[in-house]
């Protein structure tokens, strides 16, 4: 377990007619995917982390290992004219050397100058271990469909993930203490070090607060007015805040789904974070930990398949809510709501799918155990219904 990763296979394959960016946040093994697993697939691999002065220097002048096959530029969007850089050294030596770009901070939101390099790259968002990658299965996602659900679940290994997360680290050692030491540490470096290198905030304590107060409101409509009483500072700065920290993958947002045939919310997203241990209330965690799971797979279906896959949840001013909607093309696909314990199926999932047509759902629980379709909804351990997604 842990010595794979599940985009190894596809940022090899396009590195063959193209250079691949893979980003995602601090300490999710961008690194070691790209310096111990894609390098096995080349003779000579050459790493260059821009944190390093001297391998600034060899970057700023492209001198490239002339035995290297592959080159693997780290952190490099902390250069300003980092876009212009990697263009112009792409359309020099592509012929001669790969080019594999890592980066914790969304390298397409970084817009600061230089030409477009539109149709020369692919991008891929590396994501923490989920319960699939974790049992090593190679499910083939149909988009026409239902997931592959197999007949029995892991929940060894749910529990594990419930309990430490699906960062590498915390998720290896499996220790309570050191889980506990690496939150902190974290944080403490993506405020110190990314988050101070590249923007211009001038209340970083304040904006730390913020992120102190996130984990208590992951699942619930995200308001903004309170948030910004519960700190004393304005709304344009907790907005410019979310923004950041969420481009450096420390939370994601969703929104609802709209449509003409239900009476839906416009604006209000829900928030999650993309370490799920984080949150100490069991219910939230759960939800959180089901909300990263599917967008692993709605990224991947975008990164790598080119599907236009969103995901979303459902409410409506009725107050009806479902946790998760997954569409394609605008389209509903499936529904997923999440469940501490064993219940009766939620009205509120039975009204959407006869709303939507949703031709898929789910109820999907933690800690239960019946397995039984009623009405076209599947009520399932999250062991099983997890394991079926990438």
């Amino acid at each position: 377990m842990l010595k794979k990763r599940y985009l190894t296979k596809y940022v090899v394959e396009d590195l063959k007619e193209k250079m691949v960016f893979i980003s995602g946040a601090r300490q999710v093994g961008k690194t070691t995917l790209s310096t111990e697993l894609v390098t096995d697939h080349f003779k000579n691999a050459a790493y260059y982390n821009w944190d390093y002065k001297q391998d600034r220097q060899i970057i700023l002048n492209s001198e490239w290992d002339s035995e290297a096959d592959l080159l693997i530029l780290d952190e490099i969007h902390k250069y300003s004219k980092w876009k212009t850089l990697i263009k112009g050294n792409y359309d020099k030596w592509k012929d001669l050397y790969k080019f594999l770009v890592t980066g914790s901070a969304r390298l397409n939101i970084y817009r600061r100058g230089g030409d477009s390099m539109q149709g020369r790259y692919h991008h891929y968002r590396l994501h923490p271990f989920s319960l699939a990658e974790c049992l090593e299965k190679k499910n083939k996602i149909i988009l026409s469909e239902a997931p592959p659900i197999p007949r029995t679940g892991s929940k060894s290994e749910l529990e594990m993930l419930f309990e430490f997360g699906g960062f590498p680290e915390p998720l290896i050692k499996q220790n309570s203490r050191h889980l506990r030491r690496w939150h902190r540490e974290k944080t403490e470096r993506l405020f110190r070090e990314d988050i101070r290198e590249m923007e211009l905030i001038r209340d970083l304590g304040s904006m730390q607060l913020l992120s102190d107060l996130l984990p208590d409101r992951v699942g619930s409509l995200l308001s903004i007015n309170s948030i910004r009483e519960d700190l004393e500072v304005s709304h344009k700065a907790i907005s410019h805040w979310l923004n950041v920290l969420e481009g450096f993958y420390y939370h994601f947002r969703i929104h609802p789904f709209t449509s003409k045939k239900i009476r839906g919310l416009k604006k209000e997203p829900k928030l999650y974070l993309w370490d799920w241990s984080e949150i100490k209330d069991e219910g939230a965690r759960f939800e959180n930990l089901i909300a990263s799971h599917l967008l692993k797979l709605v990224h991947f279906l975008k990164d790598h398949e080119g599907y236009s896959a969103e995901l979303h949840f459902l409410r409506d001013r009725s107050k009806r809510e479902v946790d998760f909607l997954v569409s394609i093309d605008g389209k509903p696909w499936f529904a997923c709501e999440a469940k501490l314990k064993d219940s009766k199926i939620s009205p509120h999932i039975r009204y959407f799918k006869e709303k939507l047509h949703i031709p898929y759902c789910y109820q999907v629980t933690m800690e239960g155990t019946k397995d039984f379709t009623d009405d076209n909804i599947r009520v399932l351990p999250a062991s099983k219904f997890l394991s079926s997604l990438i």
